[in-house]
């Protein structure tokens, strides 16, 4: 047994800070494949082929305990999950043994032999021992069974058999004690129910391109092909049975033997926190699943983690500054080299928790510990740190950057992270030779080896600073101060007088021209102390209470309508600020508004030539905007329902894809092309009966931006319920941009967004009915066909959560934050609306009802109402249970 020792890195940087080598030990046997233990603050693993031991992390006094009782090779070890007592399971061919591990160093110190407790003999060659939450009972995989054993009476509980492989991984639920959970050589997991040694779920065969093979029936023989013994299977890509049905193949397999040539399932992690299952195979992909209450074990996201390390290398490279010597001082991130070496596996070895509550989410670029669960993931090349929430790699080390290391390929890995500590422990086995190594890694330093490119500058949605002097936001302020329209002042003058008796008065009012009005920079409410009592903006308005953030979510179907009698697409829908109204966009060139619970008849908007694309409403309730792929941008006056302002296909070189108010109504800022335009309006409001022909209203660009690499902007988004300086674009080469109006310029670039170009942005705005912290305002959601919806944090400029589970391969579905900001809503082809909470990566609701693919969601900012529109032409309500 060797000291413990720095291992220092190839390239003569400080790797002593990342990892440590504590202890390497010679065995005479292999332990390759091995099941190894560790648990804070005990390591176990199989030392001589038959011989357990144990390592004690924190007491030096109590380093090794040498424990003997089996004859043949230890093959499994599991501790227990209570500290007193401290019990450790091992198992070989001959023998599964409990040991009290308190018991056993008594004995060594009063120079006695300690003895385990044998609690089953010749059970067959065991892979996996795991202890349930209470350490009343162990599963025991042998074979392709699982045994249940009693610790006090020694008893075999149940016998659980089903799988067609060997039994690689078992795990108890943490929240349901007598729920196991297990996964096998065959490619699939299987829940039982131990106490009454029934199966309750089988999963399909999981296959590594991300398609399921589903079971038709089992036992079938063919006579006529000579195929006896197998079970059909029918099998088809992703979206080849959705566009052509009659494509799908049946394909015949022996899935008896189908373990044999497909990797199998060989660890599995149960995630308490987000009631998730995690499952690794021996290519490298990884499986998430949902347990929770209703979601029927629904997979969440498939991953390959080859994949996964790409795309760290590639992080890593942009992040190199170009000053660097020719060897960098720190770990690289590169996968395995395809050159002249082989190429590695990634084999998932093994799951553990990552405790990441030291690593200080204040540092920019760092995972947040208070968003995301975090994973380690155990290869036969490297440790990874793998975040569920947004299914990335947030840290890669490969045993191959740091050569002093012992163990280059590991044949089987365990780990654990110390809470409270920046120290994690690995504990290695080698592939090809006997050598165990226990690897003291230092987190913090590898996230910092892994860290993400220099974000720049700190971004807000909320302002910190007034408008500068030479932002283009400030022409805006500077209008609405010395404005004083004289045309205004006389048609006020005019609509005062007209019809009216004419009265004289000593003293007169004045009218307030003669003096600028003070602006004020609006903010949200972000006062989370509410006395109870309203606030002054909210004395006139509708409904004038606070959102009810304790309500239940709108999932029960209230009504539904058909907005249009040829079945034209509903393209777009959004409500008024005020609650009291919903506008709709329709393919038929229409523009509808009705009012909030869908009654009466709604006010329709014509005049443009081909489908309404977007439908937007000023802050104040008075306007309603409206773009359409004839290329025009239309304002219309809601009283009056008749056209206020219209922007023809002359203004600009490329059609308008993205428009809205903005900057509380002050500016109007629209898409075209690869520019951002922003725009300064005046909507005259006074029109003489005899002259209602002549428009006076005018509007005249102030300022663009153009994209960086003058790609087409794709989808665009600002805040116009407060004043704020950011605007988000996304870019026809998935790329996403953020531009800071107040100082003119981009101020940050996001590449790789999605696989696909973003068609929306949504951002967590809330609204004038509810109050909520700062924060939560710099958080927005993106959306591309096929690829789910990710959430993103404005702070950080990184991923924090993918919402995965809604399909959505060929048509652009919408999406919406709700006002208290706990769900997504997005649409959906397969005709139903899918809500998220914030804090799980898989849908919450599934509203059913739709006739057709679900094109648009929004929510009421006054009410807890959730607004659907279909592809056949209907409106749906949504209201609280």
């Amino acid at each position: 047994m060797e000291e413990p020792q720095e291992i220092s890195s190839t390239n003569d940087g400080c790797v002593g800070d990342i990892v440590i080598e504590k202890y390497l030990v010679e065995s005479q046997e292999s332990a390759s494949h091995v099941q190894l233990a560790c648990s804070v603050p005990h390591c176990a693993f199989p030392l001589d082929g038959n011989k357990l031991c144990i390592w004690n992390t924190n007491d030096p006094s109590h380093q090794f305990l040498v424990l003997r009782g089996h004859h043949w090779p230890i093959t499994a070890m599991a501790f227990g999950n209570t500290a007193n007592p401290l019990l450790i399971c091992s198992a070989s061919q001959d023998y599964v043994i409990m040991w009290n591990l308190d018991e056993c160093r008594e004995k060594v110190l009063q120079g006695l032999i300690p003895r385990g407790t044998v609690m089953g003999t010749l059970l067959g060659e065991v892979l996996c021992l795991r202890f349930s939450p209470d350490d009343s009972v162990v599963a025991v995989c042998a074979g392709n069974k699982i045994l249940v054993l009693d610790v006090e009476s020694l008893s075999i509980l149940a016998e659980l058999e089903g799988h067609r492989g060997p039994v690689t991984a078992a795990e108890f639920c943490a929240w349901q004690a007598r729920i196991i959970i297990s996964v096998s050589g065959d490619r699939s997991f299987k829940v039982w129910d131990h106490h009454l040694g029934s199966l309750i779920y089988s999963s399909s065969v999981l296959t590594g391109n991300s398609t399921l093979l589903h079971v038709f029936s089992a036992g079938i023989s063919d006579s006529g092909s000579g195929v006896n013994d197998c079970t059909r299977l029918s099998a088809w890509a992703d979206g080849v049975g959705a566009s052509d049905p009659s494509s799908q193949a049946v394909i015949v397999i022996d899935t008896s033997q189908c373990f044999l040539c497909a990797s199998p399932l060989l660890s599995l992690f149960i995630d308490e926190e987000s009631q998730q299952l995690v499952t690794g195979c021996a290519d490298g992909q990884l499986w998430i699943f949902s347990l929770g209450e209703r979601h029927h074990y629904r997979c969440v996201t498939h991953v390959d983690l080859k994949k996964k390390t790409e795309s760290v290398s590639s992080r890593k490279v942009k992040s190199q500054p170009h000053n660097l010597p020719e060897e960098s001082q720190l770990p690289s991130t590169n996968g395995p080299e395809k050159g002249g070496e082989t190429e590695v596996a990634l084999p998932i070895l093994s799951l553990a928790h990552c405790d990441l509550s030291l690593v200080l989410s204040s540092e920019r670029g760092f995972v947040s510990s208070e968003n995301a669960s975090c994973l380690w993931i155990g290869s036969s090349a490297g440790l990874f740190i793998f975040n569920v929430a947004n299914f990335e790699l947030e840290a890669v080390l490969y045993y191959k950057d740091f050569r002093n290391l012992s163990i280059q390929v590991a044949g089987s890995c365990a780990m654990v992270s110390k809470t409270g500590h920046h120290e994690a422990f690995c504990l290695l086995t080698s592939m090809f030779g006997s050598e165990v190594a226990m690897l003291e890694i230092h987190v913090a330093a590898l996230m910092r080896s892994c860290r993400r490119p220099d974000l720049g500058e700190d971004l807000s949605v909320l302002p910190r600073s007034g408008v500068l002097p030479t932002s283009p936001l400030y022409f805006g302020i500077v209008e609405e101060k010395s404005g004083k329209p004289g045309s205004q002042k006389q048609c006020a003058v005019r609509s005062v007088v007209k019809d009216q008796p004419l009265i004289f008065h000593s003293r007169v009012r004045s009218s307030g021209y003669a003096a600028a009005p003070h602006v004020t920079m609006f903010l949200p409410k972000t006062n989370i102390k509410n006395d109870g009592k309203r606030s002054s903006s909210c004395k006139n308005n509708y409904k004038c209470k606070e959102y009810p953030f304790e309500s239940s979510l709108p999932s029960r179907l209230s009504k539904q309508l058909a907005v249009a009698g040829d079945t034209a697409a509903v393209s777009c829908l959004q409500f008024s600020d005020d609650g009291r109204r919903l506008a709709c966009g329709l393919a038929n060139h229409l523009s509808l508004v009705f009012d909030a619970d869908l009654t009466g008849t709604p006010a329709v908007f014509s005049g443009h030539d081909r489908a309404v694309s977007t439908v937007c409403w000023s802050h104040n309730g008075r306007w309603l905007l409206s773009t359409s792929q004839d290329g025009t941008l239309r304002v219309w006056s809601v009283r009056r329902t008749e056209l206020a302002l219209c922007l023809g296909k002359g203004m600009f070189s490329k059609p308008i894809q993205s428009a809205q108010f903005y900057y509380m109504d002050t500016f109007i800022l629209l898409s075209s092309g690869p520019e951002c335009q922003l725009l300064k309006y005046h909507v005259d409001t006074c029109k003489e009966d005899l002259r209602r022909y002549k428009q006076k209203s005018r509007c005249k660009p102030v300022f663009s931006l153009r994209m960086t690499d003058a790609v087409e902007m794709t989808s665009l988004s600002a805040v116009n319920d407060f004043y704020s300086y950011i605007v988000l674009a996304a870019g026809r080469n998935r790329t996403l941009e953020v531009f800071d109006l107040n100082v003119g310029r981009s101020a940050a670039l996001i590449a790789g967004v999605h696989s696909r170009p973003v068609h929306q942005i949504c951002q967590n705005k809330g609204s004038s009915f509810t109050t909520r912290q700062s924060q939560v305002y710099n958080l927005f959601t993106t959306t591309a066909v096929g690829d789910g919806i990710r959430l993103w944090d404005l702070r950080t400029l990184r991923c924090e959560r993918r919402f995965e589970g809604h399909p959505s391969r060929c048509y652009p579905c919408g999406m919406a934050f709700s006002p208290c900001g706990r769900y997504v809503a997005c649409g959906a082809e397969d005709r139903h609306a899918y809500v998220y909470e914030m804090g799980s990566s898989t849908f919450s609701h599934r509203l059913a009802g739709h006739t057709d693919t679900v094109t648009g969601v929004a929510f009421s900012p006054s009410a807890p109402q959730l607004a659907t529109a279909t592809l056949d032409g209907k409106l749906q309500l949504f209201l609280a249970e």
